[in-house]
């Protein structure tokens, strides 16, 4: 099967491209991360360690795991007002693979053909697939394996059409 590339936008994509979210020194995207040693820095400079994991389940199934990352000395920071809003010293939630799949989606979106991609999606299927959602409560194929999943959803885009036609006749 030929391997497909992925030019879908993620949640927080056109808010990452703006002035104020970029120049956020407190907001944990902008916050160096030493790869190496597994450590992020603050805005004032101080190692966040790893404290500990989570795993969080998605209504569809999915298990993301979360590291903790935490700072050490908060108390007496003067940039602690900006920077925190608990008593405690600051903690981030970082997922490691959603990053590296933005950092992925991102390299591709800014590409030219993801140039290209963005412009044509919110004009041909996006329309589509809010209805299969919203309107017909449809998230997720019913049937597993890719010959069937095909086939789940040419079921679907036959019976859509046909609400449609039937739509214009009347």
């Amino acid at each position: 099967m030929e391997e497909m590339m992925g030019y879908v936008k993620y949640n927080w994509f056109h808010k990452e491209q703006h002035k104020p979210f970029k120049e956020d020194a407190f907001n944990q995207a902008n916050f160096y991360y030493n790869r190496d040693d597994d450590y992020y820095v603050c805005p004032m400079g101080q190692h966040m360690e790893p404290c500990g994991q989570r795993q969080t389940k998605s209504d569809s199934g999915y298990v993301s795991v979360i590291t903790l990352y935490r700072a050490q000395r908060c108390d007496g920071c003067p940039l602690g007002s900006l920077c925190k809003k608990s008593k405690g010293n600051r903690t981030i939630y970082v997922n490691h693979k959603l990053n590296a799949y933005k950092k992925e989606a991102f390299l591709l979106l800014t590409s030219e053909e993801g140039l290209k991609h963005r412009s044509q999606r919110p004009i041909e299927p996006e329309a589509v697939f809010g209805q299969m959602k919203a309107d017909m409560h449809y998230k997720r194929f019913r049937h597993f394996g890719m010959d069937k999943v095909y086939m789940d959803l040419g079921l679907f885009g036959m019976g859509f059409n046909l609400k449609k036609y039937l739509g214009i006749k009347r």
